[in-house]
């Protein structure tokens, strides 16, 4: 069973909806003993990074995902994403969960902020979870982006007047920027790669 995590801040539904289509296990959670029975957790998450944060601490999700995620699969998505991350400095400085390292900052320039639309992937390198996907558009809506400090943790890239960081991954740990469940044949294409790494119940 995959856990989507709810902390009263993510697109729970369309998500879930979106692995239940597929065939796939999947439950809306809020307590940390859910957490801890899942096969793989998905973190979404809508809004600000330190309001996130300060309800995964008041829901005491904060160390339940940190332990279930050191042995099975775990997807961040949009927020969710930055939130696997050390920390953001969106509206003060945050930390987050640490799982990965790296911080979240504001997109810079004469751009329209949110970065808002359809944009192009463009890959790494081959990799578990993007097998049997193309480079195509998918679905952003975001003010801030990751600049992790590993670049071997950066999966795909998107380019909006910057370098944004699109898909993260180590070992079992990963983050798409962008909605996959919004993103059409990609994003359903990878949220089917995620749910199947859940189902064999190994890292990669």
């Amino acid at each position: 069973m995959i856990a989507v995590i709810d902390y009263g801040m993510g697109n729970l539904y369309s998500v879930s909806h979106a692995l239940e289509k597929m065939g796939h296990s999947c439950r809306i959670v809020s307590q940390p003993e859910e957490v801890r029975k899942a096969d793989g957790l998905i973190l979404p998450g809508v809004g600000a990074f330190g309001d996130a944060m300060l309800e995964l601490k008041k829901r005491g999700l904060v160390e339940a995902i940190r332990e279930t995620a050191r042995e099975k699969p775990l997807l961040g998505i949009c927020l969710g994403m930055q939130l696997l991350f050390t920390s953001s400095d969106e509206h003060g400085y945050h930390q987050g969960l640490n799982l990965l390292a790296g911080h979240a900052k504001r997109l810079e320039g004469d751009i329209n902020i949110p970065h808002m639309g359809w944009n192009g992937l463009r890959f790494a390198g081959p990799h578990p979870l993007l097998k049997g996907v193309e480079e195509g558009c998918v679905y952003f809506v975001h003010s801030y982006h990751v600049i992790p400090d590993n670049p071997e943790d950066i999966l795909a890239v998107t380019d909006y007047h910057q370098t944004v960081t699109a898909i993260v991954g180590r070992n079992h740990l990963f983050g798409m920027q962008f909605h996959p469940e919004k993103s059409g044949k990609v994003g359903q294409r990878l949220l089917e790669n995620f749910a199947n790494l859940c189902r064999e119940g190994v890292g990669v």
